[in-house]
């Protein structure tokens, strides 16, 4: 297998143009490619100051897990914080976990942060959102989101080999006329709902408004859990 190492997003073009095979970690494919055989060429965006970047408000698509600290979101943080093992960690990649995983535990913050996915085709680069870019499976370059007021992250325990854990993403966003909204996004079993909600007025305003999306529609145990997230992240922007 040809390993391509382009360092411009036109080099990276170039490789796609000739059926070069997008690799991050490998981490989902290595034991399929062990089996079936190793593609021809392959290309690792590794090498772009795009999709390696970590800031406020972006975070590049070859990022390996382990690097997301505490300068993006403490949503996003604590979600890469939660894939795999330490090892997984890192060699898995933000684009490997959102586009190519079954799991896709960096999708729900993904989703509350009300980020924007920069995608690479073969002959351009351009902004898309997150449905689009799950459903097409797109190269993703980059993520850019706006900044919360406040985030919070939480995975229930589950036992090794059953059901995927449920996990909860909340995030307080300020409007352009300084209201505030609750945005939410549960993974219960492979499927991921979500809904918003005002919260200038507290806990109980955003869980009423909550009732009446997809969140009111989960299992009495997942709302349990979805209550003392939104009145946890709430409850730290007592007085701001």
């Amino acid at each position: 297998m040809l390993l391509r190492l382009p360092t411009t997003v036109t080099e990276a073009q170039e490789c796609l143009a000739e059926g070069a095979v997008p690799i991050g970690g490998a981490t989902l494919v290595w034991a399929t490619w062990q089996r079936d055989g190793f593609p021809e060429r392959a290309v690792s965006l590794r090498g772009l100051p795009e999709a390696t970047a970590v800031e406020a408000d972006s975070l590049g698509g070859a990022v390996v897990l382990h690097r997301i600290d505490d300068r993006v979101p403490e949503v996003l943080r604590r979600a890469a914080a939660s894939v795999g093992t330490g090892a997984v960690r890192r060699t898995a990649t933000v684009g490997g976990n959102i586009v190519g995983s079954t799991l896709r535990c960096l999708l729900p913050a993904a989703l509350v942060l009300d980020a924007r996915p920069t995608v690479l085709a073969q002959d351009r680069a351009y902004e898309t959102d997150l449905a689009e870019l799950l459903a097409k499976r797109h190269l993703l370059l980059s993520l850019r989101w706006r900044t919360p007021l406040a985030s919070g992250y939480r995975k229930e325990p589950a036992e090794a080999g059953g059901p995927p854990p449920l996990v909860v993403a909340t995030a307080v966003h300020e409007g352009p006329g300084g209201e505030r909204e609750l945005r939410i996004a549960v993974r219960e079993g492979y499927d991921v709902v979500g809904g918003a909600a005002p919260c200038d007025e507290g806990a109980g305003q955003a869980l009423d408004g909550l009732a009446r999306t997809d969140v009111g529609a989960l299992p009495a145990e997942a709302r349990d859990v979805v209550r003392g997230q939104v009145r946890d992240v709430l409850a730290g922007l007592t007085g701001r």
